[in-house]
């Protein structure tokens, strides 16, 4: 399958979860057999050509596709979490969202120090999420240079922030205005 017959299979909510958001559901996409097969090897060819040595996904929609990607490539998968979720010390990052702040955690002892980690996420908005993870990433010891999603939403300047990070982004599909 082509880029372009995958965005045909990503539904398109209007006013969720506000009104005069276009929310862009990719449910529709994993619950297409041949579509996920075909994004999982898109990310795989994205991650092989990056030099991942290991992919990070956020939770949740990151696990999806980055334990996919991970799998394929024979590579570990680390999973970037909610506050509170994994049994052993972390450590973690605070970052603003429109009303508010939110946290993301990891285990330090996954990552080897210098290792070329590579994140997949299913979208990318305004880019607060993903560059947490970078920092975060980075100060494990990781070497963070690609982040790979499925969905880029290029109005809302997220990718352009992950730039100013020093980190490349690439993705499958866009989608104009919010």
């Amino acid at each position: 399958m082509t880029p372009d017959a995958l965005k045909e299979l990503v539904r398109t909510v209007p006013d969720f979860p506000e009104a005069g958001i276009q929310f862009r559901d990719i449910t529709t996409l994993i619950g297409n057999g041949p579509g996920l097969a075909a994004t999982v090897n898109y990310l795989v060819e994205m991650a092989r050509n990056a030099g991942a040595e290991a992919i990070a996904g956020m939770e949740a929609r990151g696990f999806i596709f980055g334990a996919a990607v991970a799998v394929e490539l024979e590579l570990p998968f680390i999973p970037v979490r909610k506050p509170g979720k994994l049994p052993v010390d972390t450590i973690g990052v605070d970052y603003a969202l429109e009303y508010g702040t939110d946290r993301l955690e990891i285990d330090p002892t996954s990552i080897a120090d210098g290792q070329r980690i590579v994140i997949v996420d299913d979208l990318i908005a305004t880019g607060g999420t993903a560059q947490a993870a970078v920092q975060l990433l980075r100060m494990a010891g990781g070497k963070v240079d690609d982040a790979l999603f499925v969905i880029d939403l290029p109005d809302l300047g997220g990718a352009a922030k992950l730039a100013g990070a020093d980190v490349s982004v690439s993705a499958l599909m866009q989608f104009g205005g919010d």
